[in-house]
């Protein structure tokens, strides 16, 4: 299974400016994603032409399977996260992680139905947009990880926690959720893959984070030009492999 993960800063350069939701199309398709967790995606906002982007990039891209997950309320639309898969998805939930006084934030927690060699599994996968206070994030993680969502979830289940962490220190993958048992498969200290800002990443600031019987095989930024100007964040690419496990 590829998961491709990206800040999409509503479709709107990081360079230039300018709303171009063709570009963000055009990288998605060089990937071949088979899921999709999107950040900072709007719906029917002025400055991205009233689009409602989750459909939108549903449409273009072929993705069948959509959810989202608004988390801030302009005076007209509104802007959060999106999954869009070509697997079925059973449930999904958005979880708010707002930190009092601070911006909405949310984690967009799904479920999907992969076929493998003949069998179906169960990943459950959690779009994050974190806070940028170090004391907000681990606040954040510690409310996700007791959300009812959550909490009921063992380490016998795939569980996929990815997203925009805004975590320029790395501390989240040596704090709580490594104590949870999950493995950060984007790299830790120097071999984080850096997708931050796109045009000259030094930061690693999107992550992806495993537990259970699901195991990362590959992982990269994307190289594309394109994708340079297209955000201010570069894409990840994981490539995942679902091994027998617990179902639940």
């Amino acid at each position: 299974m590829r998961l491709l993960v990206w800040n999409i800063h509503k479709g709107i350069g990081g360079i230039d400016r300018r709303y171009d939701p063709d570009r963000i199309v055009t990288v998605v398709h060089h990937h071949r994603p088979d899921v999709l967790l999107l950040q900072e995606v709007d719906d029917r906002v002025p400055r991205s032409r009233h689009d409602p982007q989750p459909e939108l990039l549903a449409e273009r891209l072929g993705f069948g399977h959509v959810a989202y997950g608004p988390n801030v309320h302009l005076k007209h639309g509104r802007y959060g996260n999106a999954t869009l898969s070509h697997f079925p998805i059973s449930r999904r939930e958005n979880v708010d992680l707002t930190f009092p006084m601070k911006k909405p934030r949310g984690a967009l927690v799904v479920e999907v139905d992969v076929p493998v060699d003949g069998h179906e599994y169960s990943v459950h996968l959690v779009n994050v947009h974190l806070g940028l206070s170090g004391l907000e994030r681990r606040w954040q993680v510690r409310r996700l990880l007791a959300s009812e969502r959550l909490e009921h979830l063992d380490r016998r289940s795939r569980l996929v926690i990815a997203g925009d962490t805004n975590d320029w220190a790395g501390a989240l993958p040596e704090g709580r959720l490594r104590r949870e048992g999950f493995e950060c498969a984007t790299g830790r200290g120097r071999r984080a893959v850096r997708t931050f800002p796109a045009w000259g990443p030094t930061g690693a600031l999107d992550k992806v984070f495993l537990r259970g019987p699901v195991r990362a095989l590959h992982a990269m930024r994307s190289r594309l030009a394109l994708a340079r100007h297209a955000s201010d964040h570069l894409p990840l690419v994981v490539d995942l492999a679902l091994d027998p496990g617990h179902a639940a």
